[in-house]
């Protein structure tokens, strides 16, 4: 039994295959390389430069290497981008998501553990967020993985996929032992953008939005450890082998919010940086506060994150910017 892992070479996708060769999971990656990064040599696992929309190529992988299940990551994800572009976010995710689907349904595989986002929830109710609470994204990339967790749940019905999604906050942090972190072109999320402030790539991080109804004014997130992402997925995995799961989700977080300016603070604590903060506009879309109930994920996964304070988050991404202060292109590094 082979776990196929699709986006295996980006950020979360990488962290999983990690984890799920450290517990004994055989494991095959596919990945364009688009966005992503495949350290040679760092993971003894077979790996294929392919695009998920070609069905054919991914179906042969899944038959060559007796896959039966897949994790699946690969997906566009940057929010602004899908504003400008939303064709783009249907082709590449919605699109691409049913070839790979179509490809399970022909070599008869019939589990997937998939990377969906908190994003679906749009501007929420009520806070802490729960599963059931109403989905109403604000932007294309909440919208189609909104749509693939709907394509999911009627796959289910028709083909027999039993599937979980997994709705994660802000992932954060790096691999405590590995040599491996987050790295995107263009950088967008805020922990990397404070460590690139802290190594004299920026000059300052702008923080867009002072007014919010938080108690220090600015956003307020759940922010959760990548390796506690990567478990996650495990478990899910594991779930999927272990029953008839049919089609679930759970949310992934710690329950708790941090502010910008918090973990502002906490990287300089971190860093030993005094990282200036510019202050702009809010950006259109950002609800003030976004933060996790995990208790579903817990009482049924038997997910407990490890890594819950900031400072574990910014420290173990401190550790990786500094030894790749140019992220996987860093000379001698993977």
């Amino acid at each position: 039994m082979t776990v196929l892992v699709t986006g295996g070479a980006g950020y979360i996708g990488m962290h999983t295959v990690a984890e799920l060769v450290a517990h004994g999971e055989p494991v095959v990656v596919v990945d364009d390389l688009s966005t992503g990064h495949w350290p040679a040599g760092l993971f003894d696992v077979p790996f294929y430069s392919l695009d998920i929309q070609d069905g054919e190529a991914v179906g042969t992988v899944m038959a060559r290497h007796g896959v039966d299940a897949v994790v699946h990551f690969a997906a566009k994800s940057l929010v602004g981008e899908s504003v400008r572009d939303p064709l783009l976010y249907y082709e590449r995710n919605v699109a691409a998501t049913a070839q790979l689907l179509r490809a399970m349904v022909r070599q008869g595989v019939r589990r997937m553990v998939f990377s969906s986002t908190a994003a679906v929830y749009g501007h929420p109710g009520r806070v802490p967020i729960q599963e059931d609470d109403p989905k109403q994204p604000v932007n294309p990339y909440g919208e189609t993985k909104l749509a693939i967790e709907r394509m999911l749940r009627w796959g289910g019905d028709a083909y027999g996929i039993s599937a979980i999604s997994l709705r994660y906050f802000n992932a954060a942090g790096a691999h405590p032992e590995l040599p491996i972190g987050e790295d995107h072109r263009p950088e967008t999320h805020l922990i990397p953008i404070l460590m690139q402030v802290a190594l004299g790539q920026r000059e300052a991080v702008t923080i867009f939005g002072s007014d919010y109804d938080t108690p220090d004014g600015t956003c307020v997130r759940d922010y959760i450890h990548v390796m506690d992402l990567a478990s996650a997925h495990r478990l899910a995995l594991e779930r999927l082998r272990r029953v008839d799961a049919g089609v679930e989700v759970y949310n992934l977080g710690t329950g708790s919010g941090h502010s910008v300016l918090e973990v502002v603070r906490v990287a300089r604590s971190v860093t030993g940086h005094p990282i200036p903060v510019a202050f702009g506009p809010r950006r259109a879309g950002d609800p003030a506060v976004l933060v996790a109930s995990p208790a579903r994920a817990q009482a049924v996964l038997g997910w407990r994150p490890r890594y819950t304070g900031m400072e574990d988050m910014v420290s173990t991404a401190w550790r990786w910017h500094k030894s790749h202060p140019e992220g996987f292109g860093t000379a001698g590094g993977p």
